[in-house]
């Protein structure tokens, strides 16, 4: 189906007819019934289950497409400069490229609903997140009864050269901005952990701790793969015979119901896992503004939020409770998961390629 090609002010998507101000459910879903059909974007395939319960409740048809965080950005800002505007609503995670290439610009908007405004946390109503995606250090059950590393500089040791997996940060710019993330806000705790497993303070010609981690585990050649899958089986695999120790996400613990031993290194210091947002946004050109509120008001319910809940993705919502049978169990160590800071997600945004050099120059012993 093609839209018109018409570029609605942000003014005029999103105030007529229902104040974006006030949630009024019942006038929504009146101005919604005119609307064309709903499209919504997210990286994960739970999205169309999402979508088929959003129809269920509301009676409007939407259309859920699972796309990864680069193409959805660039699909998006040329919809927008060609003024044909098909997306409608983006649950999209790559924190630094949203708000640069998205919410700066204006293609695209936060909205959060007034009647969930006191059950979502400050720091999660603007940009809306409207979920946490953790990932985790994670080892062979079968072939360990608990994790047999404790601190992450212990990876960086010739004990563990090419047995540490994860994804290539050089296709996976979340990587890049973690070690930003890890620099600008968590410095003193690398420093606190290498002295914890070396006897003695860091001493280091480097930018900080952090740096000198990132290019320690980068000269240790890890082993580089293209997705938490690959991660998780060159961990996981019932027939491993080789231990290897990865950092991936908890919606792979649900293999464990398929053979899989995968278990989170629970006592890692100084952290056991990273939470990266989720932002919900609202493209400015949307023709169907009224559905796409609606359905981010829908996102943020229990309901809405259920076929994602039980990858161990954790709702910013407060009232929401852990799903108790997710399979990795992290909601017990939410205490030592270190939450993306969006703060300074423009300078992760712009320190990027600095990272990727300081990640590839490592690697081949510059």
């Amino acid at each position: 189906m093609t839209r018109p090609a018409t570029l609605f002010l942000l003014t005029t998507a999103l105030a007529s007819p229902v104040s974006a101000e006030t949630f009024d459910e019942a006038a929504l879903l009146a101005a919604a019934l005119t609307e064309p059909p709903l499209m919504v974007i997210d990286s994960t395939g739970k999205v169309r289950e999402q979508v088929a319960g959003f129809t269920a409740k509301y009676g409007l048809e939407a259309n859920g497409t699972k796309s990864e965080a680069p193409g959805t950005i660039r699909m998006v800002m040329s919809e927008a400069q060609a003024g044909n505007v098909q997306a409608d609503v983006l649950v999209i995670s790559d924190t630094p490229a949203a708000m640069a290439q998205l919410i700066q610009p204006g293609i695209a908007i936060s909205y959060l609903p007034s009647d969930m405004v006191d059950a979502i946390p400050e720091a999660a109503r603007d940009p809306l997140v409207v979920s946490y995606s953790p990932i985790v250090w994670s080892f062979n059950t079968a072939l360990h009864e608990s994790c047999p590393v404790n601190n992450i500089w212990a990876l960086t040791d010739p004990e563990w050269a090419g047995r540490v997996a994860l994804p290539d940060p050089l296709g996976k710019p979340a990587y890049t901005d973690w070690f930003n993330q890890f620099a600008a806000h968590h410095d003193a705790a690398f420093a606190e952990a290498y002295e914890a497993h070396y006897g003695k303070p860091l001493a280091t010609d480097l930018a900080s701790a952090a740096e000198a981690w990132v290019t320690a585990l980068a000269a240790n050649q890890p082993l580089l793969v293209e997705s938490d899958s690959d991660t998780a089986e060159a961990v996981g695999a019932p027939d491993a015979t080789e231990t290897f120790i990865g950092i991936l996400s908890t919606a792979k613990f649900r293999d464990n119901d398929d053979g899989m031993k995968l278990g989170i290194c629970a006592g890692m210091e100084p952290f056991v896992g990273l939470m990266t947002p989720k932002f919900a946004l609202i493209t400015t050109g949307s023709d169907s503004p009224n559905a796409a509120r609606l359905f981010v008001h829908y996102l943020l319910t229990e309901e809405g939020w259920a076929p994602q809940a039980i990858d161990g993705k954790m709702a910013t919502n407060i009232t929401h409770a852990p799903v108790e049978d997710e399979p990795s169990g992290v909601a017990a160590l939410m205490d030592k998961i270190w939450v993306y800071d969006t703060t300074t997600s423009s300078e992760d945004w712009n320190t990027r390629q600095d990272w990727q050099d300081v990640w590839s120059l490592a690697r081949v012993g510059q």
